[in-house]
């Protein structure tokens, strides 16, 4: 999308301003605060951003887009479509999954970490990263780039789990988002966020290509699941089901590649990119039962949902300007939305659906491909339906 010089100085003055007063005053956000539900409309609206692959700001190209748009294209346009995204939908949390920054192109990885996330922080809302296979590539080792997201305002990310000394990567952990405030379920997670470092590239010379979610990890996410289970199984008014799980990283699973257009929603590009073994992790969350839905980057030009087994494998579409694309073929986030049922006494109850939709970066910021990925009323449906016999 074109932005005009006018345009582009007064999103330079607004980004510098509120970044600066951010720096000086702090978000305000409180990264012990509980993530919970919307109590007027039973909502939590998740914005999904993918592959930023911020570089140095206004001095960094654009990549794959029209000719009439270089003149006029850096990293500003990222941030602007941030700060549109943000206004358009309101998220309560946004979630970035990774190459954050391309490192390569980062002279300072500090300094753009910092332009990469300001949307976030001066708008205030909290925020939780993975990180990609191109963050650490600049000055930063991998270690190095989270510890510095995590000291970050208004950001909820982890550098991982205290009582797991042994994990791999950095960028494991869980977030809880509990039901709305003066609800039965108010200090209950109703929706439970898993994040993971999918790593960068492998480090097994018989093993070419990409990085993968290791056995220590799995091992974790099987105890978090079945920790957040129990509790939330656990009382005087017991639920029948498990509370439902969203799961991000940034490599694509081996599983994504088991659609065609005949059974997903959205676009398949590009090949999937995934790492060259199958190191099991999508069997982990089937056998999990909670996880719903996953969502990864990486693979810029496809921005599918397809769902395998009960769980929808699903792509955001590349969302920054200075990685690669399709010139014409719009930059794009993923949204998702769950929202909770009605009580019998006119308050909110568990999870009663999830939805998402892609917004484009064109002039209206289009709506397209709508589904829902889940609803609680379809999945009891199939548990109550009769197993035959064989």
């Amino acid at each position: 999308m074109e932005i005009s010089n006018l345009r582009k100085l007064i999103l330079m003055l607004l980004f510098l301003s509120s970044f600066q007063l951010c720096k000086a005053f702090g978000g305000v956000v409180n990264p012990l605060a509980k993530l919970r539900f919307d109590g007027k409309n039973g909502e939590f609206r998740i914005l999904q951003v993918a592959d930023m692959h911020y570089g140095d700001g206004k001095t960094t190209p654009c990549e794959d887009v029209l000719p009439k748009q270089m003149s006029s294209c850096s990293d500003l346009n990222t941030t602007d479509f941030i700060f549109r995204m943000i206004h358009a939908e309101k998220p309560h949390l946004i979630v970035f999954t990774g190459d954050n920054i391309f490192g390569s192109d980062a002279t300072d990885p500090v300094n753009s970490m910092d332009a990469a996330f300001a949307p976030a922080i001066s708008s205030n809302i909290p925020w939780a990263a993975v990180l990609g296979n191109h963050d650490q590539e600049s000055t930063l080792s991998r270690e190095g780039v989270m510890k510095h997201i995590i000291g970050m305002k208004s950001t909820l990310s982890q550098l991982n789990p205290p009582d797991v000394p042994d994990i791999d990567g950095f960028g494991n952990y869980n977030l809880e988002v509990h039901g709305t405030e003066g609800s039965e379920l108010t200090n209950k997670s109703v929706l439970n966020l898993y994040f993971l470092d999918s790593g960068d590239y492998s480090t097994v010379p018989s093993i070419p290509g990409y990085g993968w979610i290791k056995p220590s990890q799995q091992f974790w996410f099987q105890r978090t699941s079945r920790k957040l289970k129990k509790t939330y199984l656990h009382d005087s008014n017991a639920r029948k089901a498990p509370a439902p799980g969203l799961a991000y990283f940034h490599i694509p699973l081996p599983e994504y590649a088991s659609f065609d257009s005949s059974n997903f929603t959205g676009v398949r590009q590009e090949g999937i990119s995934s790492a060259s073994i199958n190191s099991g992790f999508f069997t982990t969350m089937v056998e999990s039962g909670d996880v719903k839905a996953a969502f990864a980057g990486h693979d810029h030009i496809n921005d599918f949902c397809g769902k395998l087994m009960d769980i929808n494998l699903c792509y955001a579409g590349g969302f920054g300007y200075h990685a690669y694309g399709k010139a014409g073929w719009s930059r794009r986030a993923r949204m998702v939305v769950a929202s909770l049922e009605k009580t019998g006494k006119g308050g909110w109850g568990d999870v009663k659906s999830i939805k998402t939709w892609k917004r484009l970066d064109d002039e209206h910021l289009t709506t397209i491909d709508t589904q829902v990925l889940w609803s609680k009323r379809s999945a009891g449906a199939r548990r109550k339906k009769p197993i035959g016999h064989h």
